[in-house]
Formats: C-alpha cells, structure tokens, sequence
C-alpha cells in the first residue's frame, strides 16, 4: 500500500484488522470516522474458501470460516451502522457469491456462509431502508483470485468422496472464469447509483448458474405442492 500512500496522501487511511475481533472492528471504523468527518460505503469483502465435503469438516474448521466470512462481516456492519444513521445514508455492500444463491459440493461450509451473508443482508435492507442507508449483496460467479490458491483451507479427505473430487476437478478445468479488474466499472456504478440494487449478479457465468439453480426449485416446488397444501390441515 506504500505507493498508494504516497500518491493519495492523507486521502488513504490504511489499518491493519481482524475482522473477527469485533472490538477491534468497531475502533477501525472510528478512525476511518475520525479521519475524513464521514463514511459513505462500506464493502464487506474479507472471506476466504474451504474446501472439503460437509463429512471431512473438522469442527476449527467450520467455526473459523463462519468467524471470517460471516460473523466479520457482521461486525463491521454493526460498526458502521450507528455512523451512517446519524448522517442519514450510507451504503452496505456485502460480498457474497453466487454460492450464497445456489450450491456446489465440496465447499458446503463456504456455501453456507455466504447463505447466511444472504439471509442477514436482506433482513438488514429491509431495517434501515428509512434512515436512507442501501444495502446490496455482490455476487460473483467464479473468478481468478485466490480464492482457491494460498488463502483457502482443504479438509483432511476421506477416500469415499475422490471419485467425487475428481469429476468436479475435470469440470473445472473447462470452467471461464472472470478476471477481477473487469469488476472496477461495476462495483463503481453500484455506488454511484441512487437506487442501487439489493443484488448484483457478477461475470457472465453468474445469470445462466442461477437461472438454471432457481428453475430446478420452481421445478420440484411445483411437484411437491399438492403435498405441501396438504399440510395446511385446513
């Protein structure tokens, strides 16, 4: 960061965090605060892959992916919140995944994360739409960051699941994925927009994976309703 410093001077705060130490999150935020008088967009984006059947999945394992990706987010949420009240707006955006949508084997604790990520952001859009403060959840498909590389985390395996890891190494390999300095333009009309989207599908892999995820539920809805009104009891 010491070019952009240099370049940007007193414009650029940098601050070293654990976003799972809450405390810690709450006083980062109060410098940011302190420093420019103001905070208009915070983006969630710490978070990291875990890679590995829901069965192989050590219980340090799971705990500290939620730690990260989930409960991090949270408190730099709730860190900012009581600041963008008082100035009435602000903008949340919360980095989640297509896999926070729809899910893949192998990374069932990551999957569920970025479901909680989901379930938590728009519950939260829904509480300080009044104070004029936006939320919206980011979701990319696939792109080439680390998120497989050197920061992700792999389960001890199990012999039973190889045939499995390997089909999904084979589809891999034909995947496309994005490059991450396509997402500048975006990201930037996001905030800039006055009416920003609760969600933002990213790369053109994410439309077509959801659409297909969401048309298999309708599909198996629909199947199963007759059953489902059943259960009404009256």
């Amino acid at each position: 960061m010491e070019e952009l410093k240099a370049e940007f001077g007193p414009q650029l705060l940098t601050i070293q965090l654990d976003v799972t130490d809450r405390e810690a999150a709450i006083r980062a935020v109060g410098q940011a605060h302190q420093q420019f008088g103001h905070l208009d967009v915070l983006i969630n984006n710490a978070g990291y892959g875990l890679f590995g059947s829901v069965e192989e999945t050590s219980e340090q394992q799971a705990r500290d992916l939620m730690e990260t990706n989930f409960f991090g987010l949270l408190w730099l949420t709730q860190a900012v919140l009581p600041i963008m009240r008082e100035q009435g707006g602000g903008h949340l955006i919360q980095v989640s995944s297509v896999l926070g949508l729809i899910t893949w084997p192998n990374v069932g604790l990551y999957n569920a994360s970025k479901f909680a990520v989901e379930g938590l952001s728009e519950t939260l859009a829904s509480e300080v739409t009044d104070f004029g403060i936006h939320v919206s959840l980011v979701e990319p498909a696939p792109y080439a960051t680390d998120y497989a590389g050197s920061s992700a985390v792999r389960t001890q395996p199990l012999p039973a699941y190889e045939p499995l890891k390997a089909r999904l190494q084979a589809g891999y390999a034909d995947l496309s994925v994005g490059q991450p300095e396509a997402t500048t333009a975006a990201i930037l009309q996001l905030i800039e927009s006055q009416q920003p989207p609760l969600r933002l599908l990213l790369g053109k892999l994410a439309y077509p994976l959801i659409k297909q995820g969401y048309t298999n539920r309708f599909a198996e809805w629909d199947a199963w309703q007759e059953v489902a009104t059943t259960a009404h009891g009256i």
